[in-house]
């Protein structure tokens, strides 16, 4: 009888053990795994200087560079930033080789149907860019002149619409700064870009002797960054992160950082 209740006390404290160990590790992998930080892959062509580009170190830097980190350190997860040319952008983040689309991409209802945007970062509009001495003086003016712009952007669309699709005066390029560099070398009559490139582009090449014209037919446009349709906890994440910068004044830092530099 003795022995019968000494093996039964033996087995439950074995078992005891057993249990008792194995929640233990439950526990401290569960641990783990909320104390181990996200990493978002953020997608980026590195082409629309200021707000991003490739450094001298052949990393990716610029003004949405300092947005997402700023917005990172916000909300406690990491970002792996990736060049990714502009063509194989939305494919990047659809086969999951991204998480987040970051390339000064306007907010636009034909986009929305492929991915879903952040709040806007970002107000812009388009400008046209021509040599000091050119006659030209609105978008008017560009009918029967060879512009140059960046293949698939909204400055593409807006001049196909307003010159026609099947206008031949037209030099899409892959980078804008390809397209602009056709306009440095007289190529072409006119470029035209998002209005913050062609201004830090202007001041950037001051040897260029180039300028910038606006024209109220320009609609206003909205940066976003995209992610994928549904993914709203990282939606969650950047839009609070968002809020918060330009709340405390890091927006505004990094803006002056990069678009008020005299």
């Amino acid at each position: 009888m003795k022995r019968t209740l000494y093996i039964i006390i033996i087995t439950a404290f074995i078992l005891g053990l057993t249990f008792s160990g194995g929640c233990f590790l439950k526990e401290d992998t569960a641990v783990t795994n909320l104390q181990k930080p996200v990493t978002y892959k953020v997608a980026v062509s590195g082409t629309f200087p200021p707000f991003g580009f490739v450094g001298k170190d052949g990393n990716p830097q610029g003004f949405e560079i300092d947005l997402i980190n700023a917005i990172a350190k916000e909300e406690g997860f990491k970002v792996k930033c990736e060049v990714t040319s502009w063509q194989g952008i939305m494919s990047a983040l659809k086969s999951k080789n991204a998480d987040i689309l970051l390339e000064s991409m306007t907010i636009t209802d034909e986009r929305k149907k492929e991915v879903d945007f952040s709040d806007p970062y970002f107000e812009s509009t388009n400008y046209i860019m021509v040599p000091k001495d050119s006659q030209i003086q609105s978008l008017e003016d560009l009918k029967g002149k060879t512009i140059a712009c960046s293949l698939g952007t909204t400055s593409d669309v807006t001049i196909t619409k307003f010159l026609g699709k099947d206008y031949e005066g037209i030099k899409r390029f892959k980078k804008t700064t390809l397209a602009f560099l056709e306009l440095r070398n007289r190529k072409v009559d006119a470029a035209i870009g998002d209005s913050g490139i062609v201004m830090y582009y202007i001041k950037s090449n001051p040897e260029a002797k180039l300028i910038v014209l606006e024209d109220i037919n320009f609609p206003k446009e909205y940066y976003g960054m995209a992610v994928r349709k549904g993914d709203r906890e990282t939606l969650q994440r950047i839009n609070s992160g968002l809020k918060k910068i330009k709340e405390n004044g890091k927006y505004e830092e990094i803006f002056q950082k990069w678009f008020n530099k005299q």
